[in-house]
């Protein structure tokens, strides 16, 4: 059970953040489920919900790539460190492109049921990302 969640979870962060495909979260994550941490760290929200923030996301970072570094799994979780690599062009966020590559790191850990997450936790600084692009020249 613990591989086949490691390959779920690795199938998350390639085809849901690094092709940007909608119909992947449709896939693996479960329309009951709940993402905790994105876009902030008060969120906990619904798979549509989701599915908005992601939009909004790779629309300003359409360059949007994440490595992999850790993942650890015991019995129905999996923990994931990763890091990013992007480039804001897009005006999604609501204030001018900066057009200057920058990284963020996070970890998530996602339980798994019936082979869709169930809830995923994130720890990751967004809005630290946001106040640094906003101070950043264009």
């Amino acid at each position: 059970m613990s591989e086949a969640n490691k390959q779920l979870a690795r199938r998350w962060f390639e085809e849901v953040w690094n092709q940007h495909s909608e119909a992947a979260i449709d896939e693996l994550f479960s329309a009951d489920g709940k993402c905790y941490g994105f876009p902030d760290a008060e969120s906990a929200i619904s798979r549509e919900e989701f599915k908005t923030s992601h939009r909004v996301f790779c629309g300003a970072f359409p360059d949007l790539h994440v490595t992999i570094e850790d993942v650890i799994a015991e019995n129905d979780h999996v923990a994931i460190r990763w890091k990013t690599s992007m480039t804001p062009t897009g005006e999604h966020l609501g204030f001018a492109a900066t057009g200057k590559k920058c990284a963020l790191t996070g970890v998530s850990i996602i339980q798994i049921a019936g082979g869709q997450i169930i809830d995923g936790w994130n720890e990751v600084n967004i809005p630290g990302l946001i106040q640094k692009l906003k101070n950043v020249p264009a």
